[in-house]
């Protein structure tokens, strides 16, 4: 029955639980769910999603109730995604899939906890391919989550960084569904607003410091901007009869203009930088540990190199967990 209100009611774009590309190990089908709630499920009750309550959105290891953390980041990208992917009526739970699985590889620290782990793995380290391995070899034992192809394609496709094109141009470039492409724009949408109140909560910067051209192109508070943007992403889809997810030349520039402002006078300031670089040296010295003592952190049974299982291990730390292990391992204690 659910799979036939998605093929009545989605628009012809849309992806369809029942025209799944499939798993990677074939399962016997739910009586109940369809296959992309299946997949929702999955990630909502898997460890690593748990994990994002405390791991960091901008403030490391944050005390203060209201600031983000990576968890109420993905449940905010998820709201925003949702919200455009069902007025477009293309498949709502699959993009709510990937919106609550997009980060569950992100280390420990945030952005800081990345640019260490990217130093000492041969190949670097992104938290979207890791968030993919997550969910198919770390999860359950090894076994992992037997995700759909569409769920970990839009999961693998959502970053952007610092430079990347919000919307890719080149369709060979895109998800393999709008839904995937819906969470990749979402993403942004929601992290530099409520990163811009979590900067005013802070100190770092006040509302009126954002410049006002981009003021008057998105509007003057968070609520406001997120609005312009997702009506903007409706609109400007429409506009194109689904050719690809889409935003107006204005509003995608004016938002391209509000991260570089994010990245200038917020990410890259001394009072953000300068934790981030304790945070770099605390993973360095941990990943060092942790590859000279493998038998006390590592599953060695598993048949992959020693660096690849500290990576995993590193990565999968929440910030209080690998504050904690620091200080255990290299902070002298107090004779009792």
């Amino acid at each position: 029955m659910l799979e036939n209100i998605e093929r009545d009611t989605l628009v012809p774009r849309a992806a369809r639980s029942a025209e799944t590309r499939g798993r990677d190990r074939e399962e016997v089908e739910d009586d109940i769910r369809p296959s992309y709630q299946r997949d929702r499920d999955r990630i909502i009750h898997c460890k690593a999603f748990r994990r994002l309550k405390h791991k960091t959105q901008v403030f490391l290891a944050p005390e203060g109730d209201h600031y983000r953390t990576r968890l109420t980041h993905v449940l905010e990208v998820t709201q925003i995604a949702r919200t455009i992917a069902k007025s477009l009526r293309l498949n709502e739970v699959l993009t709510e899939a990937i919106g609550l699985g997009h980060d569950l590889g992100h280390s420990a620290f945030g952005h800081a906890g990345e640019a260490a782990l990217n130093k000492l793995v041969k190949g670097g380290f992104d938290h979207y391919r890791q968030s993919v391995r997550v969910v198919e070899v770390l999860e359950n034992d090894g076994r992992g989550l037997n995700l759909t192809i569409e769920v970990r394609d839009g999961i693998l496709k959502h970053s952007k960084g610092e430079k990347g094109e919000l919307l890719r141009r080149r369709p060979k470039s895109r998800a393999l569904t709008l839904e995937g492409d819906i969470v990749r724009i979402s993403d942004i949408i929601a992290y530099v607003n409520h990163d811009i109140d979590d900067g005013i909560r802070a100190g770092v910067l006040t509302e009126d410091d954002i410049p006002k051209d981009i003021r008057n192109a998105l509007g003057n508070k968070g609520g406001d901007r997120i609005d312009r943007m997702v009506r903007d992403v409706i609109d400007s889809t429409l506009a194109c009869d689904y050719e690809q997810i889409s935003m107006s030349a204005e509003v995608l520039g004016a938002l391209e203009e509000l991260r570089t402002y994010m990245f200038q006078n917020m990410y890259l300031t001394p009072t953000v930088r300068g934790e981030f670089v304790k945070a770099q040296r605390t993973l360095t010295a941990l990943f060092e540990h942790v590859i000279a003592n493998p038998s006390e952190f590592l599953d060695l049974s598993r048949d992959e190199p020693v660096e690849r299982l500290a990576i995993d291990f590193i990565a999968g730390m929440t910030d209080r967990y690998a504050i904690n292990l620091y200080e255990r391992l290299f902070v002298p204690r107090a004779w009792v």
